[in-house]
């Protein structure tokens, strides 16, 4: 009989370690996601943006979010067809991912396997955050190469699935909540959540100002004022203390006639005044920094099963801890410092989507916990010591956090807006410089990125005002 349950016992762990290696999603039994990609975001944080491609482990996490890891850093690089192309690969990884009937089974292994092993076992879904800047950058390769039309579909789409994700974040939550009552576990669950540290709750942590504004900005290039103005709200919702969105609302209510709104406006932020004629207006995208990678946080913790039995066990959870975000400092324009308030601060959203999503991963991993025990537990009983060591050790080297996200993202994006005479202007910083040419009655856009002591950065020229 023991011989037997021994026996059973390696088969097990044999089985669900070959599936771990298996399944793509998670991309180690015995290590998480942030761990996988130091290297590389150390390169990055220090503005050495090959040295990041070049570190990039091969899909650690699965096609989304190399696609992005991986379409960001080339973006980065000057790469548009490279960075396309991979956010492509992201883009359709999602579309995939979102037919239920196609994953209905994987999934169904891939959750079975996790309830032994982690969360890396399940196939990642991009958070709505994430798929907003998704379909951000997928925009923003077609601004490079000037095709408006190409930018404006993804926008629309960016509103689309940013919608779908958080609806079935909150599917996903309530069921979570009923499950909790189901299994008895909501007692433990709340006490695990009492002593998370949280990262709090604003319209700005997950609302992507950077991408509204973006939106708005093309509608308005494209001369669609009215869907202009509804983005430009938008981003003002989320960065009311910012001037230029403020600015571009009070520049669209006056187009629209929206008087009601004028006069709400200008009693908020002063009366607007028109640009001084044969202007042009320069619009500056500034991206800083890198956005903080989750670590591992363990909480050594008492649970309570359905049967009223206690098991003592680590928690292994993602955590983002206290860290300032290192930022550039502050751009020239032709010679004289810029202001530029922030659009976005990411680290804020990637810090709420955690958080958001903390219910759903504490009852998995409580769920876990206990499977784990028993089978533990059923080794003991049976006099199996060598399955039980095995088990034992199992449990602890398996328990490890998820921390997939896309990391390569800025920790923040700021706006500088002005209306200038025409001719050619330079963006300057720490002796590198971006020439954007304005044009009379046109917009000049510029995007940068400065991570460490690297600039990226290109002009276009868009529609009339």
């Amino acid at each position: 009989m023991k011989k037997h349950f021994r026996h059973k016992t390696l088969v097990f762990f044999c089985a669900f370690i070959l599936s771990g290696c298996a399944n793509l999603s998670g991309h180690s039994l015995f290590s998480h996601y942030s761990a996988s990609t130091k290297s590389s975001r150390q390169a990055l944080y220090q503005g050495q943006i090959q040295g990041a491609l070049d570190s990039l482990p091969d899909e650690p996490a699965g096609a989304i979010l190399d696609g992005m890891e991986r379409g960001r850093l080339t973006l980065l690089a000057g790469d548009y067809t490279a960075s396309f192309a991979a956010l492509q690969k992201s883009d359709n990884a999602v579309k995939e991912q979102q037919d239920a009937a196609r994953i209905q089974v994987s999934e169904g292994l891939n959750q079975a396997g996790s309830l032994f092993t982690n969360d890396n076992m399940i196939s990642y879904q991009a958070t709505d955050y994430e798929l907003g800047f998704l379909h951000l950058y997928l925009a923003l390769n077609y601004i490079h190469n000037r095709d408006l039309n190409g930018a404006l579909v993804e926008m629309r789409r960016a509103n689309q699935v940013q919608e779908a994700a958080r609806q079935q974040r909150e599917s996903e939550l309530a069921s979570a909540e009923n499950q909790l009552q189901k299994e008895g576990l909501a007692d433990n669950i709340g006490s695990v959540l009492a002593r998370y540290p949280n990262a709090g709750q604003t319209l700005a942590a997950v609302q992507n100002g950077y991408l509204f504004y973006l939106s708005g900005m093309l509608y308005e290039a494209d001369g669609n004022l009215n869907d202009a103005y509804i983005d430009f709200k938008r981003a003002l919702a989320v960065a009311p203390d910012n001037p230029y969105v403020a600015e571009a609302v009070q520049r669209l209510a006056e187009r629209l006639s929206m008087k009601d709104d004028q006069q709400l406006l200008a009693k908020k932020y002063g009366p607007w005044q028109s640009p001084q004629s044969g202007t042009g207006r320069l619009i500056i995208l500034d991206e800083q920094g890198v956005v903080q990678a989750p670590e591992g946080w363990r909480l050594p913790l008492w649970l309570y099963d359905s049967q009223g039995q206690s098991v003592l066990y680590n928690l292994a959870l993602p955590h983002y801890p206290p860290r300032p975000a290192v930022l550039p400092g502050k751009l020239s324009l032709n010679n004289r410092l810029l202001t530029a308030p922030p659009l976005v601060n990411v680290d804020q959203m990637a810090k709420q989507s955690l958080s958001e999503t903390l219910p759903v991963r504490v009852l998995r991993q409580s769920l876990r916990v206990i499977a784990k025990e028993q089978v533990r537990q059923s080794a003991a009983r049976n006099g199996d010591e060598v399955g039980n060591v095995l088990a034992n050790i199992f449990n602890a080297l398996t328990e490890q956090p998820d921390t997939r996200s896309w990391q390569t993202l800025p920790a923040q994006v700021a706006l500088y807006q002005e209306d200038l005479p025409p001719g050619s202007h330079q963006i300057q910083w720490q002796g590198r410089s971006v020439d954007a040419e304005v044009k009379s009655g046109r917009t000049t856009m510029v995007w940068i990125s400065r991570q460490g002591q690297s600039m990226s950065g290109w002009s276009v020229l868009l529609g009339g005002n």
